[in-house]
């Protein structure tokens, strides 16, 4: 638990005093990261107990006027800048004390605090710990001590400030800090409190969020009571939202005649953002860059855990029967393709299963009973029981019951320190990370205040986890609960994040384990001088049966140029954010450092980064100076010795970015056309564009056969309705069938409706996988594991046989095996067009491999027949030449004329010279072309 922030400021007419006061001692850089906690056999904590608990204020004092109480939060791409500030007189006839008290979130920073005593300004800098020390208390003067007061909180901590004043005088406070929003269960929540403590004339709070991408929705509650409820207005629009409670004093009070204020509680903002793709979204600003990277829409992976429950006598009560309530929902919550057991321990270890089980329904009951009787007493193994569930998840790795794509996971909830057994908490730490592997997690949940929270973080985050406090109350099972929400649906694997080497620097963890849905991973760093006008990122990542290859851009200067548009927006907020960042996984890193040498060389790192950009830390503290007649005047506000930000994982030393390995998008040599003259064309009238041998259907709907024996490409349309499905390639000794589903037009064009294709699949059933291409998005459907992209990226995928790459709003291509080749062309039109839509091509290239039982209105011609092209003649249309061929026996009337191929320009389209059959290709292909309408999108073709 962190102690509160007290500054405190002792003044008696013209005569100044200064005292500061902080809980906690002031750590040696020589000692060991755990050998604080060891000294003559016993453990040293900050321990609150209820008894602790005061009623908080945040303006204190008698006989004072609270003129104003101002609470402004300006978000910026997920960046909170938030402003504290308060106007007070002392309206009482003797000199008193008044207090500014702020709750503050753990995980902030603050990095400014002014004070303005009856015209004299006191202002905030931060300065290197020892140093604003040494400052302060050469200006300390003779005065009376405060004391501090410690409150019990779950997620705040205290910033605390006095100031003793004559009467008639007027102090105005003003508190800043800054906070990175963690999003959690697809939810951003931003949390201010709101207690001050007596009426206030002027009590006002403005959240103002700017999201560059748009807000997907924005809430705001509060727990103030029914009759504030409504108090709170949200305007909001795609890219901004602003959220203002501004109650009047009479709607302030407790009741019509009261003098109490209904204003003591929380108020919750909470918001989330519109994601294009699950590429992520890159942002750069101030010479800085930030990637957010939150996809959904993947299938979990499937989980191996093994629960690790303390059931020591100190569980008895409250506390394990809370345990035992949220472990029975948890278990239900575990599907089919998860394995678990369940290890609980005292002065014993007990295993439920000695090795991982299935999560069926039956064997989820036999646990929930196990769980529901179990009896606590005795006293506490930790050690033992952390290395029982680490061997249970390595005998069944070396058995190969463990997925190699699957996620493996100790989760222990514990109440206390370790009394049976191993008890040195440091030989704890040691001995689990020497056992562990790369790809198990730790996470570990402390139960109540009694446990050493330190020691389970540490550990935690030494094995590639987490820890959380769990506060011993009455909704312990639903913290439970929800924590193991976070961690219940795991979406990616070994996720990296590169950047071009020679474009930044300074990068933040770019390696992250995993990624659970409903989270976020982001990475940040500095732009090195260039020339550059964009800059891009490639994400890898592994899913499920599946492996990502992510592209994304952002242009350099866009974001900057929108930011000075917007008066309420933090234009700052790339440069803090980073540095926010890195401080946070320094600290981490401190915390786990395994020699005095490289804790010092982190810590160095630490304080130049939190002076410069003005960070109270746990190594820095604020030095507040003000001039009373030419006279400097100091006081200090530290930050607690021990950071519980609990930002970032320090699974990845911050030491530059790795080897970029770019995602490269590379065409089969089919995909792109050559440029070259027609020699058939008159001079002056046409400049054509020669494609490669190509296959393909595009517009309403075009065929292009080509016909590489024959040396000629044949064309026909198709006279279908929308909604119908088409069979292009069907072909039952590969598994491979292609479909086309038609989409109308708008609105009829000469007394016509016509006709696109709006979606394509391609199904191999040998590998049970079908990619589904829409004009909106890529469905990817992999037995029972459904994946879903959007045109916003570009993203490489390789699932077994099959790789699919989708070129950011231009085309995806499906490859099987590497002997089948398909290319989807995104055409967009003007979204107000009145007549057209938008619309797919797809192109083939004539050296697929095929079966020799291939079908299809393209897959029959595999199979080439011969043709013969006689008595070309003038035509009705003088470009136009008409002649007879001979195809399958039959004789038809052809003319020839061009198609498009928009593979190279979408716009215009490149001619394809070809002779083209009337009538829906009638003659040319077999039978009707009703006889290729499938009733789904995965259909083979029967016999025609």
């Amino acid at each position: 638990m962190k102690t509160p922030v007290l500054l405190c400021v002792l003044l008696f007419s013209q005569s100044w005093a200064f005292e500061f006061i902080i809980d906690g001692e002031w750590e040696s850089e020589t000692s060991g990261p755990l050998d604080q906690y060891h000294q003559s056999g016993r453990y040293r904590r900050n321990v609150l107990t209820s008894g602790e608990e005061e009623d908080f204020e945040a303006i204190q004092g008698n006989d004072i006027t609270v003129k104003s109480y101002k609470v402004e939060s300006r978000i910026t791409l997920r960046f909170a800048h938030t402003t504290v500030k308060s106007s007070v007189v002392n309206s009482g006839p003797n000199a008193q004390s008044i207090g500014f008290n702020v709750q503050i979130p753990k995980r902030a920073f603050i990095n400014n605090f002014t004070m303005n005593v009856n015209g004299i300004t006191f202002v905030g800098s931060v300065k290197e710990k020892t140093m604003a020390r040494k400052l302060y208390a050469q200006a300390r003067a003779r005065g009376k001590a405060a004391g501090i007061v410690r409150t019990n909180s779950q997620a705040m901590e205290t910033f605390r400030t006095e100031v003793h004043v004559p009467p008639g005088s007027k102090v105005e406070f003003e508190l800043h800090y800054q906070e990175m929003m963690q999003r959690k269960l697809g939810v951003y929540q931003h949390t201010l409190h709101l207690q001050p403590g007596r009426l206030v004339p002027l009590l006002q709070v403005d959240v103002y969020i700017f999201e560059p991408k748009g807000i997907k929705f924005v809430t705001a509650s509060n727990t103030l009571g029914e009759q504030l409820a409504d108090l709170t207005k949200i305007s909001h629009t795609k890219e901004k939202a602003h959220i203002v409670f501004k109650p009047t004093l009479q709607q302030q009070r407790k009741c019509e005649n009261c003098t109490e204020s209904a204003v003591d509680g929380v108020f919750t903002v909470k918001y989330d953002v519109e994601r294009e793709s699950n590429a992520g979204e890159l942002e750069v600003s101030d010479g800085h860059f930030i990637q957010f990277f939150a996809p959904s829409d993947l299938s979990p992976l499937s989980k191996n855990i093994v629960f690790v429950i303390d059931v020591s006598g100190s569980m008895w009560g409250l506390k394990m029967k809370q345990t035992v309530e949220a472990m029975k929902a948890i278990l239900d919550d575990l599907s089919m393709d998860d394995y678990f057991s369940i290890i609980d321990f005292n002065h014993n270890v007990r295993c439920w299963s000695e090795d991982l089980v299935q999560a069926s329904s039956l064997q989820v009951d036999e646990a929930k009973k196990y769980v529901q009787s179990i009896k606590p007493n005795g006293g506490t193994n930790i050690n033992e029981a952390l290395l029982r569930a680490v061997q249970m998840l390595v005998r069944a790795s070396n058995q190969g019951l463990i997925d190699p794509r699957s996620v493996s996971m100790i989760i222990l909830v514990s109440d206390g320190d370790p009394t049976v057994g191993e008890i040195k908490l440091s030989t704890i730490q040691k001995n689990v990370k020497r056992v562990m592997r790369e790809e198990f997690s730790l996470f570990s949940l402390g139960i109540g205040f009694d446990v050493d929270f330190d020691f389970l973080e540490r550990m935690a985050m030494d094995n590639r986890g987490v820890a959380q406090r769990i506060y011993a109350n009455h909704d312990a099972a639903e913290q439970l609960k929800t924590f193991y929400s976070q961690v219940s649906s795991p979406l990616l694997r070994s996720i990296t994040i590169h950047f071009p080497a020679n474009a930044v620097n300074n990068v933040t963890q770019n390696r992250f384990d995993k990624f659970f849905s409903g989270s976020e991973l982001i990475v940040a760093g500095k732009l090195q001088p260039s020339d550059l006008t964009t800059l891009q990122s490639f994400t890898t990542a592994a899913a499920a049966n599946m492996d990502l290859n992510i592209q994304t851009e952002a242009d350099i200067r866009e974001l900057d140029s929108v930011l000075g548009t917007h008066q309420h927006s933090f234009t700052g907020f790339a440069r803090q954010m980073w540095a926010y960042i890195t401080v946070n996984q320094l600290l981490a890193e401190r915390s786990v450092a395994p020699t005095a040498s490289k804790k010092r060389k982190i810590t160095q790192r630490i304080l130049a980064l939190a002076l410069e950009h003005q960070f109270v830390t746990p190594l820095t503290a604020m030095l507040v100076e003000g001039h009373d007649q030419g006279r400097p005047e100091r006081l200090i506000a530290d930050s607690p010795r021990d950071s519980k930000h609990g930002c970032c994982s320090a699974t990845a030393p911050l030491s530059g970015p790795p080897p970029v390995q770019q995602l490269v998008y590379s065409n089969p040599p089919w995909l792109l056309p050559t440029v070259a003259l027609n020699p058939n064309e008159v001079a002056g009238e046409h400049e054509s564009i020669i494609p490669e041998h190509i296959t393909g259907v595009d517009s309403d709907p075009h065929f292009i056969i080509h016909l590489p024996k024959n040396n000629m490409d044949i064309c026909f349309n198709t006279d279908s309705k929308p909604g119908h499905i088409l069979n292009l390639i069907s072909d039952p000794g590969t598994g491979v069938t292609i479909n086309g589903q038609l989409v109308g037009s708008k609105k009829m064009k000469n007394n016509k409706i016509q006709t696109y294709f709006g979606t394509i699949s391609i199904y191999s059933k040998t590998d049970s996988v079908q990619v589904i291409v829409g004009t909106d998005r890529i469905d990817l459907m992999e037995g029972r594991n459904n994946h879903f992209f959007s045109w916003g990226a570009t993203v490489e995928l390789a699932l077994n046989r099959i790789r699919v790459t989708i070129v950011k709003e231009q085309h995806v291509t499906v490859t099987i095996d590497g002997k089948i080749s398909v290319m989807v062309l995104l055409h967009r039109v003007w979204k107000k067009h009145p007549v057209q839509v938008d619309f797919l091509g797809i192109y083939m290239s004539s050296d697929n491999k095929y079966s020799t039982q291939v079908h299809g209105l393209i897959g029959q011609f595999a199979q080439e027949p011969k043709v013969k092209v006689y008595g070309v003649h003038e035509g009705a249309d003088p470009k136009k030449k008409e002649a007879t061929m001979e195809v399958k026996g039959n004789k038809l009337a052809v003319t020839r004329g061009w198609q498009k191929d928009y593979r190279h320009d979408k716009k215009r389209g490149s001619d394809v010279y070809c002779w083209f059959i009337h009538n829906s290709g009638k003659g040319f292909i077999d039978g009707s072309y009703t006889s290729y309408i499938l009733p789904q999108l995965d259909s083979f073709l029967t016999a025609i």
